[in-house]
């Protein structure tokens, strides 16, 4: 059920003054949080719902670091469409180092109704926004 397209880099973040932690690198909540966020437009968007929430989060690998004025690109690739949910992975790279920051396997998001509770998406495979503009 993996797909097997290449993860696909959609966000830079520069690392400014106060994203830094007392070590005068990149604070890994901060990460976290910019990947979060990242996770969750992104399925906002495949799913065309915008009520998601982040469900798990599997292991996540600390592999290198950041410093200020460094930029961090965050890439994601849809691993798995389950009935209700999106199961992605995600890493975060350092475009100056060229290392990689952290690799996260499992990140689950799951889709819900006007209720709050998980619902059917009814989605099977990525789709690019540009493929769902019609043509006059």
């Amino acid at each position: 059920m993996t797909n097997n397209r290449h993860m696909r880099f959609h966000t830079r973040k520069w690392v400014k003054p106060e994203d830094l932690n007392p070590n005068g690198s990149l604070f890994g909540g901060q990460l976290l949080a910019w990947i979060d966020e990242e996770v969750a437009l992104y399925t906002v968007i495949q799913l065309e719902n915008s009520k998601v929430v982040t469900k798990y989060m599997s292991e996540i690998n600390f592999m290198a670091s950041a410093r200020q004025g460094d930029i961090v690109e965050i890439g994601i690739l849809v691993t798995k469409f389950g009935k209700s949910s999106l199961t992605l992975k995600c890493e975060a790279r350092n475009k100056m180092t060229r290392e990689t920051i952290l690799t996260i396997d499992n990140i689950v998001m799951v889709n819900l109704g006007p209720d709050g509770k998980p619902t059917p998406h009814g989605k099977t495979e990525v789709e690019f926004v540009k493929d769902r503009l019609k043509e006059d």
